[in-house]
């Protein structure tokens, strides 16, 4: 069974073009690579699915980019080769090799922008997230990884205008609930 990964997210439809954080959407600096949920800050983040911790680690930082938050993220190997990313978390209370079921709490969505910091140099659409005033969220994706194979990508950002042939749409790991 999957369960919606943001239980009390704004909305339980999945973002698509041209919503703001849906899936390959072009933000003029890079491709986004997930799915944004909008939730407030502090929500709990679930299990979509059974799975395996595999990484954990910081996802955004001012040191990076001077309008982002520190925030967290964990990746689960679910299947053979498929992975989840979430990502924009604001802490991970679970431990690399960790086996998860469905539905178990793995950390809390994180404000990834610091508003204070956004200006009409900003890129658009992080204007647009600040003018909606949604500064937290639940990053997802989901890709896959063959063994003994070179794989393009890995998670993070896409700075190429040719989506990767291992980065999937997260709709399909996605069990749908309209509001």
């Amino acid at each position: 069974m999957k369960f919606w990964p943001v239980p009390n997210s704004y909305s339980k439809k999945i973002p698509t073009l041209p919503s703001s954080g849906s899936f390959w959407e072009n933000r003029k600096d890079r491709y986004h690579c997930g799915i944004d949920i909008y939730a407030p800050e502090g929500s709990d983040v679930i299990s979509i699915d059974e799975g395996k911790v595999i990484d954990v680690g910081i996802f955004t930082s001012p040191d990076l980019v001077a309008y982002w938050n520190i925030t967290k993220y964990v990746t689960i190997k679910i299947r053979d080769n498929l992975f989840l990313k979430y990502a924009e978390l604001s802490d991970v209370i679970v431990k690399v090799n960790q086996l998860l079921r469905p539905g178990q709490l793995i950390g809390h969505v994180g404000t990834v922008l610091n508003f204070k910091k956004i200006n009409e140099k900003s890129p658009k659409y992080i204007q647009k997230i600040k003018s909606e005033n949604n500064p937290s969220m639940l990053h997802l994706e989901t890709y896959n990884i063959k063994p003994n194979n070179t794989t393009e990508y890995l998670g993070g950002n896409w700075h190429n205008n040719r989506k990767p042939k291992n980065l999937l749409k997260p709709i399909n790991y996605l069990k749908k609930i309209d509001d």
